[in-house]
């Protein structure tokens, strides 16, 4: 089966072969699949994943009691049992189907390939949240010393991407658990972001309330920016504002989210402003006027 987006090619162009050829589920030269006793082995401390849907372990525990586990585990062996490096979910399963012993091939593997093997097999799961996806980039890069630019090239997805699912690691604690609960959306989360930790706990408390859409919640933050950016000294001015004018400025807001205003001259030339009030509103007002 092909990788995914290249994810393999990306992790083994940035760490070498080692990772690409330690992370096969067939043994290589001088490994067997051996039989574990499921309670030597232990999660791995790289696995992104945090939480575990509960029906989708328990489908796959009757697919292992009816077939067997058809895939082994790869680990690595500790002082005091395995490391699993790949394979937790089935591991899980298995318990759950109150298995005693399960196939793995154990390989000596380093802690930097280990960590690389786990975001190979976890990363792009459609089931893996945004969140746990943010966490093991921000690990990679950490432990990596990465850029933006690298991990997206190992990963298969855009610069933009990797940046916009970091950026959710900067919500407030309140706000990613509720992500995390699926209480809210993340294009909900997303649009939180410009917003200060107060009313982003204010604003997550009514989407939940109150089931918003999350373009309701885009109108509820952008009318809060352009309130923030409205002077005064300009609203007389404003008022005698060519209609038409004003007209184009609603609806570049609207379409944008940003304040926007447009001072046209007598001759018909001028200037459009567009109004922003931090790095995270600059990148996604960049990213709208890419499309």
């Amino acid at each position: 089966m092909a990788k995914e987006k290249g994810l393999g090619r990306g992790l083994s162009a940035l760490f070498g072969s080692e990772v690409e050829e330690k992370s096969s589920l067939e043994p290589v030269v001088g490994e067997s699949i051996q039989q574990v006793d499921i309670d030597q082995l232990m999660p791995g401390r790289y696995q992104p994943r945090s939480i575990m849907n509960e029906d989708a372990l328990n489908e796959l525990a009757e697919s292992i009691v009816e077939q067997g586990l058809m895939q082994p585990i790869i680990a690595r062996q500790l002082d005091d049992g395995y490391e699993i490096i790949a394979g937790e979910r089935r591991w899980r399963a298995a318990q759950i189907a109150k298995v005693k012993e399960v196939p793995v091939i154990i390989r000596e593997i380093s802690d930097r390939s280990a960590l690389a093997m786990a975001l190979i097999e976890n990363i792009q799961r459609e089931d893996l949240s945004a969140l746990e996806e943010a966490n093991g980039i921000r690990r990679m890069i950490d432990e990596f010393e990465m850029t933006h630019e690298q991990a997206a090239d190992a990963l298969g997805k855009s610069r933009v991407a990797v940046s916009n699912l970091l950026r959710l690691l900067n919500l407030t604690p309140h706000v990613r658990k509720a992500l995390a609960e699926k209480k809210i959306e993340m294009g909900h989360a997303r649009a939180l972001l410009p917003l200060n930790p107060d009313r982003q706990i204010m604003l997550c408390e009514k989407i939940a309330r109150e089931s918003l859409s999350v373009r309701e919640v885009e109108v509820l933050v952008n009318g809060e920016s352009r309130s923030a950016f409205a002077k005064p000294s300009n609203r007389k001015k404003e008022q005698t504002k060519d209609t038409d004018v004003q007209a184009i400025e609603n609806e570049l807001s609207d379409q944008l989210g940003f304040s926007v205003k447009i001072n046209n001259k007598k001759n018909n030339s001028g200037e459009i402003r567009i109004s922003y009030r931090n790095l995270d509103q600059l990148d996604v007002l960049i990213e709208k006027l890419k499309k």
